[in-house]
């Protein structure tokens, strides 16, 4: 028998991509909305505080693009990606800490999204074998298929 080997990105490398995709491209409409109307007031009680959010509208919007291209690098199995997307979900949860009193239901569910894909980096990943995409290619040209295909075709008959 043959050592089996993966073929790709895990499920969950795919899940936590996706959500490190989404989380980011939120992070890059929040950032060009803080660009866009860059003077907030907000209320608390008896005070009022003025922030310019220009700064850290740019920043989100580039950090937010970060985040994009570290979940579209895990669909690719980049073993780089799994490392930056861990540091980057981390550093976004830390950040969204400072706004939960602001959006306490969207900031918790944003914190736990990061918290979801960190965990799923950590915890699930599976080493890609980078030569599987010449072999499948190798093998299905052919009119020979690999063991484990004529097994399946035995076994179903499909």
């Amino acid at each position: 028998m043959s050592s089996t080997s993966r073929s790709g990105p895990t499920g969950w490398a795919v899940f936590a991509g996706t959500v490190l995709a989404i989380v980011g491209s939120f992070n890059v409409i929040y950032g060009l909305a803080a660009v866009f109307k860059d003077q907030v007031i907000v209320t608390g009680g008896s005070r009022v505080i003025v922030a310019d959010l220009t700064s850290w509208g740019w920043f989100l919007f580039f950090f937010g693009l970060l985040q994009v291209a570290a979940g579209c690098a895990l669909f690719a199995g980049a073993s780089w990606a799994r490392w930056t997307a861990v540091v980057l979900a981390g550093l976004n949860a830390i950040g969204n800490v400072g706004f939960i009193t602001v959006q306490p239901i969207w900031t918790s569910l944003i914190i736990a999204l990061d918290i979801i894909v960190i965990y799923q980096l950590t915890a699930n990943w599976s080493p890609v074998d980078a030569t599987y995409y010449e072999r499948y290619d190798d093998t299905t040209t052919g009119a020979t298929s690999s063991p484990r295909d004529q097994a399946t075709h035995m076994r179903t008959g499909l």
